[in-house]
């Protein structure tokens, strides 16, 4: 995790932490810096050199006392003069204040920005807005427990803060790392206001001139403004579908496709590796966000097999639903059938028995996997404990390998528009008919499941759910 900048100042060593297995890969690719992922928590493995350090702390769901004892435990494993910066969800869910005061602790300062321009989250005053409207004023809070918070200080608990408003943050860098030490000194952590990727890129230059002490925390813009920082970069932010450096240096030729050459164009079409071609591609859509059908409806259009899994199946413990899914199966799409609606506090066991689902595929297969806690139970269920970034699809859809080479995709569950799928999948396979294929016609209805369906019974439905879990 020893990076040279080129601007030529020393090599620092660069450890990220994220709450869910989507966050750090969207970390990783927003550095945009060769990276390693980590499925935690656990003992921090050693760095490697010329390697950020991404470690998913699989926090999310975690209670706020365990999660907050897990980011100390974490952060006192960092070498000293190690850059640490922390990965948030943009729209302030999870343990964010426990984490936050344990990720403090020890530290000189905090500099926390929470914006997340690229996907229209930006913050004024303190308030996070979606697409100019108010965090509070949305429904993107519709699946949590808790009330949404009016402001990021009101999300932070009792954790005292200062907001750093837009002036301040444009102001000149000397004035701006002035700001955050009097705030800093004062004993207050800065929430810092921001519109754009040039805000961030002001507030990551500045956090770091306070010295190694100061720690960053933020969206997965954040850390694309402290890889350019550390990077050297000069001018406008690159494209989000530009290439992370390869793993596997001496096979360029075994890149990923997902370079993108503006908001119109497709993923230029790259060979593939021949095991590739030959593995079944198994997408999991784990996500409660409404246009995942539309999405799914996209790939069942072009000739995907779509296996809707009953939620009562899923739900019951001991043996998992097996998956008919074999290696003539090009394109498989896996969701959650919960047309009846899901119990009050079952999302957790659904998630655990699609992954176990998952597992029972018979042969290797590339994954695409939406939705942090989906992707991260998933993996565990497979054994995979880390994954090399290797390119970004489009933003937050990242394309990893496992150690036995493999694809993993993952995306948070709600990134991407009606196409993301599919357009993820033609990423992976770019020579594959339905990579060509223009989707028609309207989704399939679900189909009733039988009454008499059993939890040992395969279960083939070709349906379109109305809603997925988390």
């Amino acid at each position: 995790m020893f990076l040279t900048p080129r601007n030529g100042r020393a090599p620092c060593p660069v450890l990220a932490l994220a709450d869910d297995l989507s966050g750090a890969a969207e970390t990783a690719a927003a550095l945009r810096l060769p990276a390693r992922i980590v499925l935690g928590p656990g003992a921090t493995p050693p760095a490697d050199a010329g390697r950020v350090l991404i470690v998913d702390l699989d926090t999310r769901q975690r209670d706020a006392g365990e999660a907050a004892r897990i980011v100390r435990e974490a952060v006192r494993t960092a070498a000293a003069g190690t850059v640490l910066i922390k990965k948030t969800d943009s729209l302030l869910r999870g343990n964010l204040a426990a984490e936050t005061a344990a990720y403090a602790e020890g530290a000189d300062g905090l500099v926390f920005a929470p914006a997340l321009p690229v996907a229209g989250r930006t913050v004024r005053d303190g308030i996070v807005h979606l697409h100019g409207r108010p965090l509070h004023e949305t429904d993107a809070w519709r699946a949590e427990t808790r009330p949404v918070p009016r402001s990021v200080a009101e999300a932070l608990g009792g954790i005292p803060t200062a907001v750093v408003p837009l002036a301040a943050v444009r102001s000149s860098l000397g004035d701006l790392t002035a700001r955050l030490r009097d705030f800093i000194a004062a004993g207050l952590t800065p929430v810092c206001d921001s519109e754009a990727d040039a805000d961030l890129d002001a507030l990551a230059a500045a956090a770091l001139r306070l010295g190694p002490g100061a720690r960053l925390m933020g969206t997965g813009g954040f850390a694309a403004a402290l890889g350019r920082v550390l990077a050297g970069a000069d001018g406008p932010p690159k494209p989000s579908g530009e290439f992370l450096e390869s793993p596997e240096p001496s096979e360029p030729s075994e890149l990923p496709s997902e370079v993108a050459h503006g908001p119109s164009s497709g993923p230029r079409p790259v060979p593939a590796r021949a095991s590739e071609v030959a593995r079944p591609l198994l997408v999991v859509v784990g996500t409660a966000e409404p246009g995942a059908v539309a999405q799914i409806a996209q790939l069942t259009a072009v000739g995907a097999r779509h296996l809707a899994l009953p939620m009562e199946l899923l739900t019951r413990t001991g043996a998992p639903v097996p998956l008919t899914v074999g290696p003539e199966d090009a394109l498989t799409v896996v969701s959650v059938d919960n047309s009846e609606g899901i119990q009050a506090g079952s999302a957790r066991r659904v998630v655990a028995g699609l992954a176990r689902s998952v597992a029972t595929v018979p042969y290797p297969a590339d994954l695409v996997l939406t939705g942090g806690e989906t992707a991260r139970r998933v993996l565990d269920a497979l054994g995979v404990s880390q994954l090399l970034p290797v390119g970004q699809i489009h933003h937050g859809a990242v394309h990893s390998r496992t150690p036995d080479g493999r694809s993993v995709v993952t995306r948070p569950g709600s990134y991407g528009d009606t196409g993301s799928l599919l357009r993820i999948a033609r990423a992976l396979r770019p020579h594959h008919p339905f990579a060509s294929a223009v989707p028609s016609g309207p989704p399939v209805a679900p189909v009733p499941v039988p009454a008499s369906a059993s939890a040992s019974a395969s279960v083939p439905v070709p349906s379109v759910p109305q809603g997925e879990v988390l």
